[in-house]
């Protein structure tokens, strides 16, 4: 996009009574035509609320540009009451289940359910709350929302849900492993790549311990955007990777041996990208359900 000195080009988001909530797209002020800004820009904005403007004509000045009809905004992806739009890939039929308005994960089988379709740049919030001791659990982005043969997780982008004993139960060469680890540690699982913000090996290890323990709920906002992904827990951003191999893939919710609950989750789809057909994760087509119901 080009700006010049006749033109107010302009991108709100703020933060609203819930969470994040874009306020709308603008008008060129000499055409009318709607301004679409950049997926970094309004990445950017998500992570630090402001307002982003050119410099503007004394036109401009005077009320010639107009608010446009909102276009983002956040959408449940649980509604409450039952698992509309998530189908399993690889656990049972008792390991998802709907109580009291949360979504109850019991922890085994380990395995995933998915979305029912692909994201490729957004926002996604999600409560989460560990219901055992040293539990562990996580959320997919940018996964195949399949399991390869020999595997129990698919390849996608882990976002980490730990529980804070996880580390006293796990030691390492008899040492507790470092806090960090049960802390919204960011990964490629099963074959993804990404460059690490804080390295931790191939993993990006969260820079401060935000996260609650057993019986208390966490709060993750995961900013996913050109192959960026940043994270923000409990009300502050502390990790990020940058550089994904896959940036449009499905969803996954993951089982992994314990009890956790999420309640909460809804997403803000943002202006997509520029993709390589080997950064986009294969659409799930019939024959691959159809293989997995016979299973």
């Amino acid at each position: 996009m080009r700006f010049t000195n006749r033109v107010l080009d302009v991108f709100v988001l703020s933060v609203g009574v819930g969470g994040l909530a874009a306020q709308g797209w603008f008008l060129r002020a000499e055409t009318g035509e709607k301004i679409e800004p950049p997926a970094a820009t309004a990445a950017g904005a998500a992570m630090n609320p402001t307002i982003l403007a050119r410099s503007a004509s004394p036109r401009a000045r005077t009320g010639l540009i107009k608010p446009a009809a909102s276009a983002l905004g956040f959408r449940d992806l649980f509604n409450g009451r039952d698992l509309s739009g998530w189908i399993d890939v690889n656990t049972s039929p008792k390991t998802w289940s709907v109580r009291d308005g949360l979504l109850v994960c019991k922890g085994r089988p380990i395995g995933v359910m998915r979305s029912d379709r692909q994201y490729e740049n957004f926002i996604l919030q999600i409560e989460w709350r560990h219901m055992e001791a040293g539990g562990n659990s996580g959320v997919f982005v940018w996964s195949e929302g399949s399991v390869p043969k020999g595997k129990r997780l698919p390849k996608g982008m882990e976002v980490q849900m730990l529980e804070l004993d996880w580390v006293n139960q796990h030691p390492r060469r008899g040492k507790p492993a470092p806090i960090a680890y049960v802390h919204g540690e960011l990964f490629g699982a099963n074959g993804l790549q990404t460059t690490p913000d804080n390295p931790r090996g191939r993993r990006s290890k969260s820079i401060e311990n935000r996260c609650k323990g057993k019986g208390e709920w966490n709060s993750y906002v995961v900013v996913c955007v050109d192959g960026v992904v940043k994270l923000s827990v409990n009300g502050k951003f502390v990790n990020g990777v940058r550089n994904s191999s896959v940036r449009k893939g499905y969803l996954c919710l993951e089982s992994e041996g314990a009890e956790i609950h999420f309640r909460k989750i809804r997403i803000m789809e943002l202006p997509g990208g520029v993709l390589r057909p080997e950064q986009t994760a294969a659409v799930i087509g019939r024959k691959e359900r159809e293989s997995r119901k016979e299973r």
